[in-house]
């Protein structure tokens, strides 16, 4: 089989100033970086924000594995179909982070014929959006730092400083570490961590801000610490919000790329959906629907993490509204939730399958909850048989579920075209409304616990004693009643990664939370969730080199 990177390296672009125009945008909105990828400016963002807005479709998926379902290339994949159907679509996806890359998952740009390009730049160091943000973050940290080791007239709590450093790498050795050593002259000794860029708070702001204005604001609110009267410390106590900004003021910009087969793609941000709210950016949704027919965007993992996070978080704050949805789902996936070993998941086991049936049934009932029209895509892998595949359809289909199989790896958008007619049809039918999971003045707890149990299935939620000490501090700040992001993994509906399918009666850890006030939630840390991935025993990087003509190998 051919490598994804050889593929892309052997793809003729488009010049991105022709995607632009494509688009009705001109030179004078760009800014250009190199023959293939450019930056629009805020201006055009602006301008059309009341023309006539697109079509909103978001792309989920059922609960992942470690193999990779394809929920990317299904994106990827269902722009190009969109486009060969005669439709104006845009594709919209997050900037892939530096830890998976080098790690196991992998990266962000889709697969086989369904690709965002220039592959490579994307997945490695692309504009430096994700850079920018990183310096941001660490620029508010070393402020913070200096402003204790010179005085701290804000009184400051070393002890209870909040706000931590990050890397766009996973980094286990950085989870927990202890700075200022070395004597007086080399700050104050405290215990300090490090969490990867795509976790920060500033990532969120980046990818759920309006502008300019609105970004400085949203930086200024960040509680970067407690001081001892427990009163929250903030960014803008500080004064560093305004370099802050500057820092990020290329970044706000959104990236416009192409798909291998040149449709027009935004990469643009990027959180995860299992420790952020795991969604692109909110200024490029509101550039390409006011430029496009239908905008495909994806959330992060499952729809229990990335799509409700879409519909409670990143609706709540912008207003938008998906029209439809699309559920990714391979025949893998499901015979691994219904018990298959990974050595075993290329051969045909519709008792397997079937029993993997409850964990798309559940991720189908929850974007029925969050009030969306779901389209279940089966993402078509080689090792998957006639009868398995149409096992799946079959069963969404009695279920009153619209579904198509695809084969947008081997085909491209061709191999998209049912799925895509399935989406049209259900994006026009859409009542283009949403339903939150809680209201904003329900207390913290009933928020924790209606996501727990109607969109996790667990009976319960218990809050530890240490969660509990910060769910006291929060609502004497008056923090405590933000919307919640709840961080757990990401490979099961419980929080415990080794739980697979659908179960009931369990109840959701709470271990502590975190305000996020900037970007206008809470994080709930669920389970043993950590902000910091580490690598595992055999990381992407091993099998990755570059020869003396600057030809990458190994990129996937």
């Amino acid at each position: 089989m051919v490598a994804d990177i050889e593929i892309a390296q052997s793809t003729r672009m488009r010049p991105i100033t022709d995607v632009a125009q494509g688009l009705g945008l001109g030179r004078e909105d760009l800014i250009l970086k190199g023959d293939y990828i450019a930056k629009v400016r805020l201006a055009a963002v602006d301008r059309v924000r009341t023309s006539r807005q697109g079509k909103l479709v978001l792309v989920t998926g059922t609960t992942p594995t470690r193999y990779g379902e394809g929920k990317t290339l299904t994106t990827v994949g269902l722009g190009q179909a969109l486009t060969k159907l005669g439709t104006k679509a845009i594709v919209a996806v997050r900037e892939p982070s530096l830890g998976p890359v080098f790690g196991t998952k992998g990266g962000a740009t889709g697969g086989g014929q369904s690709q965002v390009l220039p592959m490579e730049e994307i997945n490695l160091h692309f504009t430096g959006d994700i850079h920018a943000v990183g310096a941001a973050n660490n620029l508010i940290a070393a402020i913070m730092d200096a402003h204790i080791f010179h005085g701290n007239e804000l009184d400051i709590d070393p002890t209870r400083v909040l706000f931590p450093r990050c890397l766009d790498m996973n980094d286990r050795q950085l989870r927990n570490i202890v700075t200022g050593l070395g004597g007086p002259k080399h700050g104050v000794p405290r215990e300090d961590s490090f969490i990867i860029t795509a976790a920060s708070e500033v990532m969120a702001i980046l990818c759920l801000t309006e502008g300019i204005q609105d970004l400085k604001e949203r930086l200024e609110r960040i509680v970067v610490a407690w001081d001892r009267r427990e009163h929250p410390v903030h960014v803008g106590d500080l004064t560093v919000q305004g370099a802050a900004a500057i820092l990020l003021k290329d970044a706000l910009m959104p990236n416009l790329v192409q798909t291998l087969e040149g449709t027009p793609a935004f990469v643009h941000g990027g959180p995860f959906a299992n420790i952020a709210h795991g969604h692109s950016s909110v200024l490029a949704d509101r550039l390409t629907l006011g430029l496009g027919d239908v905008v495909v965007t994806e959330a992060g993992f499952g729809s229990d993490l990335g799509g409700e996070k879409f519909v409670d978080l990143v609706c709540r704050q912008s207003g938008l509204r998906p029209d439809a949805a699309v559920l990714v789902a391979s025949v893998r996936a499901l015979k691994h939730h219904g018990g298959v070993k990974k050595k075993d998941l290329a051969t045909e086991n519709p008792k397997a399958l079937a029993g993997g049936f409850a964990n798309l049934d559940a991720h189908i009932k929850i974007l029925q909850t969050l009030g969306i029209t779901p389209v279940v895509a089966v993402n078509r892998f080689a090792t998957d048989t006639d009868r398995e595949v149409d096992g799946i359809v079959d069963h969404c289909q009695d279920a009153g579920v619209r579904a198509a199989a695809h084969t947008c790896h081997r085909d491209g958008g061709a191999g998209g075209e049912a799925l895509a007619r399935l989406v049209l049809d259900a994006a026009g039918a859409s009542p283009h409304s949403v339903r939150f999971v809680y209201k904003d003045d329900d207390p913290l707890e009933e928020k924790v616990a209606k996501v727990a149990t109607s969109i996790y299935g667990a009976a319960g939620v218990k809050f530890d004693a240490a969660a509990l000490d910060d769910l006291e501090r929060l609502h004497g700040a008056g923090l405590d009643g933000l919307p919640i992001c709840i961080a757990k993994t990401q490979l099961s509906l419980t929080d415990d990664e080794r739980t697979l399918g659908a179960p009931k009666g369990w109840t959701l850890q709470v271990r502590g939370i975190r305000p996020s006030a900037g970007a206008g939630f809470l994080v709930v840390l669920a389970g043993d969730i950590m902000r910091m991935p580490g690598l595992g025993e055999e990381p992407a990087a091993l099998g990755m080199d570059i020869d003396e003509s600057g030809h990458i190998k190994g990129l996937f």
